[in-house]
């Protein structure tokens, strides 16, 4: 978690005034050390710092807030002013000067507009200093009231700011959803399609059931995704991906339809499966789903053409392996770094057509489940790996 004393230093940071006025307060009564501090009930925090005398505080410094005399104004609120500790009977006997080593005090609390304090306008020195006087309370007190007001007004640019970057990151989101979406609605639309040329040339009755079949599981997904792009509009997008783990135990159709979609798409390219599913694998069907369908399309776009894609799925001693290889030319070191990041080709192919998504979103869905996606390739092959645990995470 952030440290707030961090905002507090940037608020006074962003005061342009904050050193001008601490040199004003200097030359005035001639006190060696001035700050504007960040109090709270146990630190104190130099904000703003005019140090001629070797205080050894510098921006960011820290005191215990009980050992300073700051602490006891956060309590009641009001001014201190001190012209020399020896001969003031209230505080002679107070431990912080002789901790400290001054002689001469002053300082007035910082409260905010809407009534919080947030520390004080401060000043010491090793030397007694006429400060009881009313131009410079009257000038600290004024001094401290505008850096009040300036912290306030700070507070609400950094509010207007923040909103605003996630405003643009919430843009940003939305942009990619849509383009992840139409990258998704790419291949149930082409099984489609092609569902539809093979009825429209004669075929056995049997054929004919298996093309529907085919064509209704491709318009269930495109159904989940038009869901997902539902949730999009309704602003619950953006944060970690959702899953639903209780159809592990469809896993193995839910890929069979994927390697049918694949086939029906592009029935050039033979995928020969492996799929030995022991037990049943805690995770989201559909999304598991969207990422064999999305390595199976890198791989008939990016692989050789005269040879066959290979997937393999298995369970083995409590974790689930999914792996698509095909053959062609080794991936570049350079462009593997590169393949999961978002709208990268692998500069691999200038002339190739699409966004660039497909390996971005197999990571996420990987990364969503707690498992790991990566790749490797050599003159022999290209295989995609994916592995994470049957179970689901605090499930044995």
């Amino acid at each position: 978690m952030r440290d707030p004393q961090l905002t507090d230093l940037g608020l006074v940071a962003r005061i342009a005034a904050v050193p001008s006025i601490l040199d004003i307060l200097r030359s005035t009564t001639g006190m060696g050390f001035a700050a504007v501090a960040r109090v709270t009930e146990d630190r104190w925090v130099a904000c703003q710092v005019l140090d001629l005398i070797g205080f050894g505080l510098e921006p960011g410094g820290e005191l215990p807030a009980d050992s300073t005399i700051c602490h006891e104004i956060r309590q009641h609120r009001a001014p201190v002013v001190i012209d020399d500790i020896a001969a003031d009977q209230s505080w002679r006997g107070h431990p912080t000067p002789v901790r400290y080593g001054f002689r001469s005090y002053i300082s007035h609390p910082i409260c905010l507009p809407d009534g919080r304090f947030f520390g004080t306008l401060c000043a010491i020195d090793p030397s007694p200093r006429p400060l009881n006087t009313p131009a410079i309370t009257g000038m600290f007190r004024l001094f401290a009231e505008m850096i009040g007001l300036h912290i306030a007004a700070q507070e609400k640019v950094l509010v207007s700011e923040a909103a605003l970057a996630e405003e643009r990151r919430e843009a940003h989101l939305r942009e990619q959803f849509t383009a992840v979406l139409g990258h998704d609605l790419r291949n149930p639309l082409a099984s489609i399609d092609a569902c539809l040329r093979t009825l429209d040339r004669p075929a056995s009755e049997e054929r004919r059931q298996e093309v529907l079949r085919i064509a209704r599981r491709s318009v269930r997904r495109m159904a989940g995704l038009v869901s997902d792009m539902m949730d999009l509009a309704r602003g619950q997008v953006g944060e970690a991906m959702a899953l639903r783990r209780d159809q592990g135990d469809r896993l193995e159709s839910g890929l069979r339809q994927v390697l049918d979609e694949v086939a029906a798409s592009w029935p050039d390219r033979p995928v020969t499966a492996h799929l030995a599913l022991a037990q049943p694998v805690a995770c989201d069907v559909a999304r598991m789903a969207q990422l064999c369908s999305n390595l199976l399309a890198n791989a008939v776009t990016h692989g050789a053409v005269d040879e066959p894609i290979r997937l393999e799925a298995v369970t083995q001693e409590g974790r689930f392996r999914l792996q698509v290889c095909n053959g062609g030319p080794p991936i570049p070191p350079v462009a593997r770094e590169r393949l999961f990041q978002p709208y990268f080709r692998g500069a691999l192919r200038p002339d190739q057509q699409g966004l660039g998504l497909g390996l971005y979103i197999a990571a996420e869905i990987a990364r969503a489940h707690g498992g790991t996606l990566r790749v490797t390739s050599d003159a022999a092959a290209t295989c995609f790996t994916f592995e994470m645990p049957c179970a689901a995470p605090g499930r044995a």
